[in-house]
């Protein structure tokens, strides 16, 4: 059954990756947070919103999604 229209699904394994920040940007993040809650009424800590916001910072980037594609 090679023609299946759903293509095989990529690894999901989470990778966990740990960094230091300075406070400034510690703060920018909590208050991001509240941002957040209050724009969708839900509460997700900062660990939770980085990773989607890393996501779309990167997908937004033209110059390196132009990079990727060669």
């Amino acid at each position: 059954m090679a023609d299946l229209k759903l293509p095989r699904l990529p690894d999901r394994t989470p990778i966990r990756l740990t960094i230091s920040v300075m406070p400034d940007l510690h703060a920018a993040l909590v208050e991001y947070a509240a941002a957040y809650r209050e724009a969708y009424g839900k509460e997700e800590p900062v660990s939770d919103l980085v990773p989607a916001m890393l996501e779309a910072f990167l997908a937004s980037d033209r110059a390196f999604v132009r990079g990727r594609s060669r």
